[in-house]
């Protein structure tokens, strides 16, 4: 069995994934993939200079660790919803493959359902908690004001939507209880005192 995690921002689901691995379960985390595929991967080099221009990396070599142009890219991102879909279509298919190539069964991704990724899953766990929540956290976390968490938070899909996808529910508002819900979930899944460390 394949299980995704997602969430939006504030909602805590990286430390769900701490809780994960605190018991011996690896998870793929789909955002470190697509930044180090970004600096490694010689045909995502190629086709976002392609797409972006030569300014895509600072002083690109020969081979990888490659430099991305984090200004460029951004003004290109921002330029439209065209420009980051172009990008998505580049990066995405990528990580997707990494992903199945890694053997892990776990994974975390912010934009399971936005990223088409969640066909790779055979169930989905979103994290929630109340929008006050989460923004405080992203503000504390990242010290950021809260016009900007929200700007954030609207360029996600909202929480109710990404709820309705999924097919379960951990609750993370800073009182319920994680372990438990955690714990219930490993035995309807079956998994409960199984981890990857049985296997290696």
């Amino acid at each position: 069995m394949k299980i995704g995690i997602t969430g939006g921002i504030g909602s805590g689901k990286s430390y769900v994934c701490q809780r994960l691995q605190a018991r011996g379960f690896a998870v793929y985390d789909c955002d470190d993939a697509a930044k180090r595929l970004i600096r490694c991967s010689d045909d995502i080099r190629q086709a976002l200079t392609a797409l972006i221009g030569p300014d895509a990396y600072v002083a690109p070599s020969a081979r990888p660790p490659y430099v991305l142009n984090k200004v460029a890219v951004a003004r290109f991102l921002l330029e439209s919803e065209a420009n980051a879909s172009a990008i998505d279509r580049i990066v995405h298919p990528t990580v997707f493959s990494d992903f199945e190539r890694s053997g892990l069964s776990w994974m975390e991704c912010a934009i399971m359902f936005e990223s088409g990724i969640n066909r790779l899953v055979d169930r989905v766990i979103v994290v929630t908690a109340p929008d006050e929540v989460r923004i405080s956290r992203v503000m504390q976390r990242d010290g950021i004001s809260r016009q900007q968490v929200l700007q954030w938070m609207q360029r996600q899909w909202p929480q109710q939507r990404v709820r309705a996808l999924s097919d379960d529910e951990i609750v993370n508002d800073g009182v319920a209880d994680i372990d438990a819900q955690l714990d219930a979930l490993l035995r309807k899944y079956e998994l409960q005192g199984i981890s990857d460390k049985t296997y290696t």
